[in-house]
């Protein structure tokens, strides 16, 4: 059993390896500041998902790391689906949902609903 989901990790990462060397990642382009940047530059890319009715949007960042986000409808906009570090966001006075995860932030173009509690 070990050996298979090791083989299954290995192909995912040298699959993950031609990824990031042949192909752009599908999605729009976003803003993003990562490792801890002072500056954003749209170097990453959000693809929307449905699992059900969960909506859910998933980063891509150009060397094949990601990050996934639940969207969420009580006024916070996304909360992390994935890993051990939470998502905070705010919304800027654009109209953008800034969202920061350890120390990688991300700028999604959306509005607020005119209903949800202000965060």
């Amino acid at each position: 059993m070990r050996s298979r989901l090791f083989l299954m990790l290995a192909g995912c990462t040298v699959l993950s390896a031609c990824w990031q060397n042949e192909e752009k990642p599908q999605g729009r382009v976003i803003d993003c500041a990562l490792a801890g940047a002072a500056k954003f530059v749209p170097d990453c890319f959000a693809q929307d998902s449905r699992s059900g009715d969960q909506r859910f949007l998933t980063v891509r960042h150009k060397d094949g790391a990601f990050r996934r986000f639940q969207m969420v409808d009580d006024g916070r906009g996304v909360i992390a689906a994935d890993g051990a570090d939470e998502a905070s966001a705010k919304w800027t006075a654009e109209g953008v949902l800034e969202v920061a995860v350890a120390g990688d932030r991300y700028r999604f173009p959306a509005r607020m609903k005119a209903d949800a509690p202000q965060p």
